[in-house]
């Protein structure tokens, strides 16, 4: 399973830099909530939580369009039976990189939470 579920971490790596917006959601559960402290600053209303496909689908729309440069390369991961966790940088031309870290929750092959940290 933690095999798995690095797999998952893999396809989710590739869909974002690839901009590929139905791969992504596609590993993700139809109720799936993702927080973000970005959200948050930019949509303060959500507090950093969005839930559903389509709310992440819009968030993400919006941060590819907005940043068709932005990059994920992954420095450490690990991974148990439900949780997949991943340390990357997230790179934009004309912003400093920036170290996150990601929880990906994990049900029956899907992701059913994510919750990124960051400064």
């Amino acid at each position: 399973m933690k095999n798995e579920n690095l797999l998952i971490l893999k396809k989710w790596i590739d869909s974002f830099n690839s901009k590929n917006l139905d791969e992504l959601l596609a590993l993700y559960n139809d109720h799936a909530t993702h927080f973000s402290p970005k959200l948050k600053a930019r949509q303060p209303e959500t507090k950093g939580w969005i839930k559903g496909k389509t709310q992440l689908r819009d968030w993400w729309k919006d941060a590819f369009e907005r940043l068709p440069e932005l990059h994920y390369e992954v420095n450490y991961s690990i991974a148990d039976d439900n949780h997949v966790f991943v340390e990357y940088t997230r790179s934009v031309p004309g912003e400093d990189d920036l170290i996150v870290g990601e929880v990906l929750f994990l049900e029956n092959g899907l992701i059913v939470k994510s919750k990124v940290f960051h400064s």
